[in-house]
């Protein structure tokens, strides 16, 4: 090769790499809704302890006529028609089995409610009239043992998920707890994919795909139904990088797939929901910071009815809001 030519070559690689940049960054910083968005219908709680109040409220699920609320500092759940109304509670604070520590997001499967119960370092089951179930998992980090679950996913099979938060992993574990594989490293954080760091929540696919909100690393992975890693989002390369632009998170608390497989994202410090297809791709987001009805204050967990209305947990609002998709 001529030398002229080879260095033309080499000096051209740094405008080939900064040319990449520049149109990653423009398709990043210019993505725009694909969709015409949800408009705010009504919001419902304050502060206390009596019903149809919360001393905040952590994970949500919707049934096709009932809202679940994890309320976490009360230690108990409470359940409410699709219009705010109250209709009863169950969960005391303790460690005996059917009582809560600090219960986290919440998932529907099967006709049960399963509740990443943070504090007490299990997975509570329940009827959805409040009876206990079962318990899954106790503390530790060995195979099948948990240490502040944060939420999980549940499996046509009965299969569970777990976002195991201080482990660092998510455990994939039969329904009566026993231990299947993991992905992650135990109790060590990391940025690369396969890696987590603080994973908060955990959802299913349409198809079986793993989808994981890996907390404090602002992104979102996923993971094929055999286990391989398959893709990620959230900031350049999904590399532990927050900010505000659309796409972008700062901190990943929740993640639900609706019954079209989009998959929804609770954007905790950029005080939104976002929404994606199921590759990845910004379709819309609502929300913004504040204290008056339709903003958040730290939105921390969504959860997608069948009718498409969309629940979210305003965590320091201490309230629930609901939201529909905008026609036209």
């Amino acid at each position: 090769m001529d030398v002229k030519y080879k260095t033309l070559m080499i000096r051209g690689i740094p405008l080939l790499i900064a040319a990449g940049f520049l149109v990653f960054g423009c398709a990043t910083f210019m993505a725009s809704e694909k969709e015409p968005g949800y408009r705010f219908v009504t919001a419902w709680g304050i502060k206390g302890s009596g019903p149809g109040e919360f001393n905040d409220p952590t994970g949500i699920a919707v049934t096709d006529h009932e809202v679940f609320v994890s309320d976490a500092r009360n230690s108990r759940i409470q359940v409410f028609d699709y219009e705010g109304n109250f209709k009863r509670q169950f969960g005391a604070a303790g460690t005996e089995p059917g009582q809560l520590g600090r219960p986290m997001n919440l998932t529907i499967a099967h006709n049960e409610l399963f509740v990443a119960d943070y504090w007490n370092d299990r997975i509570e089951v329940f009827a959805f009239d409040g009876t206990h179930q079962r318990t899954i998992g106790h503390s530790g980090s060995g195979p099948g043992e948990l240490d502040a679950p944060g939420g999980v996913a549940v499996a046509p099979n009965g299969d569970l998920f777990v976002a195991d938060f201080y482990n660092q992993r998510i455990q994939h574990l039969r329904p009566d707890g026993t231990f299947v594989r993991q992905w992650g490293d135990t109790r060590k954080t990391g940025i690369w994919a396969g890696k987590f760091n603080y994973p908060t929540d955990a959802a299913l696919g349409l198809d079986g795909s793993l989808y994981v909100a890996d907390g404090y690393n602002d992104r979102v992975q996923v993971f094929s139904p055999e286990g391989q890693f398959s893709h990620k989002w959230g900031g350049p390369f999904a590399l532990d990088i927050s900010g505000s632009f659309k796409g972008w998170f700062a901190v990943v608390t929740s993640i639900t797939v609706d019954r079209s497989g989009n998959v929804f994202v609770a954007d905790f410090y950029n005080h939104r929901i976002q929404k994606f297809s199921p590759m990845g791709g910004f379709l819309a987001a609502f929300g913004e910071e504040g204290t008056a009805p339709g903003r958040f204050k730290h939105p921390i967990a969504v959860a997608v009815a069948e009718t498409g209305d969309v629940f979210v947990t305003d965590y320091a609002n201490n309230r629930i809001q609901k939201w529909r998709p905008k026609t036209g």
